[in-house]
């Protein structure tokens, strides 16, 4: 399909799908933060959110303002900012590696993460200066480093590319399994599997202020770049035609995904399919620009993130079930009819 289906019928159809793609976030949000174990009415989440921001002064249960502000709605922005910096990393790299089935974690980020993450938590590697958080950064960092540099060395090509974040993943796989496997007990064996899965439970306000601010700062650069982007579609030889600097921009861009990626996964843990499935889904809707296509993914895998968050908390009575699982449930068939259409088109 040459044009989405909200392309096809002009500026006024994408105007009005943009506005309401904001209102959707907005519901979808708030929803976040009134549904639970603990039900809360919208108008009690605005009234708190309006004492924290505003100053107000409306009479509220302490409870019920301490789950909305120290607990939901920090848990909602940083669903929204993962699902955000995740589905426009996978936008970048379809466009970049000419692969439909193209998404960050074909660079190894996440199992890196995984990796570091483990480190911390189990081996103690820097035990009292570095967080979980901080210790899945330093690994996704690591992680994508290895894989370039085994990339260059293979020929730098988009498929070298591929090939070698599905080697980076492997071995970083095996090495966290090694790990839990011979160093981890029964309750630390839980901990790792339950974030490999990926979870928003332990995520505050200082996440809010990581994820919130990289997710925007990398979009707004990545948008930067949308007619490189539309070059790259057809190629690399054709993107130097036009004049764009290839190697520069493709590290440039390879380096924001990685940076977009690892930030999310050093917070949340490992969620799969958001950036294959969403780029996809936003393409059907806006067509391949990229100047439409960025903000369309954005939007979509901020909604797409909040409403599966929404989805593992209520899914299964006085029980999280980790956001990993919910995504895969959804993006497992997406996936295969996305294999099945590239496939159809060879």
């Amino acid at each position: 399909m040459s044009h989405g289906i909200l392309a096809r019928h002009g500026w006024g159809a994408l105007a009005a799908f943009s506005i309401l793609a904001v209102v959707a976030l907005g519901v979808a949000i708030s929803l976040a933060v009134s549904i639970g174990e603990i039900s809360i009415p919208v108008d009690t989440t605005i009234k708190a959110v309006a004492n924290r921001l505003l100053g107000t002064t409306f009479q509220l249960s302490r409870i019920h303002e301490g789950i909305v502000w120290d607990y939901r709605l920090s848990r909602a922005l940083v669903a929204a900012s993962a699902g955000a910096a995740l589905a426009v990393s996978g936008a970048i790299l379809q466009a970049m590696l000419r692969n439909p089935l193209a998404e960050p974690y074909v660079l190894g980020i996440s199992a890196g993460a995984s990796t570091g993450a483990v480190a911390v938590m189990i081996l103690g590697f820097g035990y009292g200066v570095l967080t979980l958080s901080t210790g899945a950064f330093v690994g996704a960092v690591v992680a994508f480093v290895m894989v370039s540099l085994l990339a260059a060395g293979a020929g730098g090509g988009s498929d070298r590319i591929i090939l070698a974040g599905v080697a980076g993943s492997q071995m970083f796989n095996a090495l966290t399994s090694y790990i839990v496997t011979t160093s981890a007990n029964a309750e630390q064996a839980r901990g790792v599997m339950f974030w490999l899965l990926g979870s928003l439970s332990g995520v505050r306000w200082p996440d809010v202020y990581l994820a919130g601010p990289v997710a925007i700062g990398g979009f707004a650069l990545c948008m930067l770049y949308a007619r490189a982007l539309d070059a790259f579609t057809f190629g690399a030889d054709a993107a130097a035609a036009l004049g764009i600097p290839v190697m520069r921009v493709r590290l440039v861009l390879l380096g924001l995904t990685a940076l977009l990626t690892a930030t999310m996964v050093s917070i949340v843990g490992s969620i799969g399919f958001v950036g294959l499935v969403i780029p996809h889904a936003a393409r059907f809707l806006v067509g391949p620009g990229h100047g439409r296509l960025l903000p369309a993914t954005a939007m979509t895998g901020a909604i797409f993130m909040v409403l599966a968050d929404i989805v593992s908390r209520i899914i299964i009575p006085q029980q999280i079930l980790p956001i990993g699982v919910v995504t895969a449930l959804f993006g497992a068939p997406a996936f295969a009819f996305i294999l099945y259409r590239a496939r159809q088109s060879v």
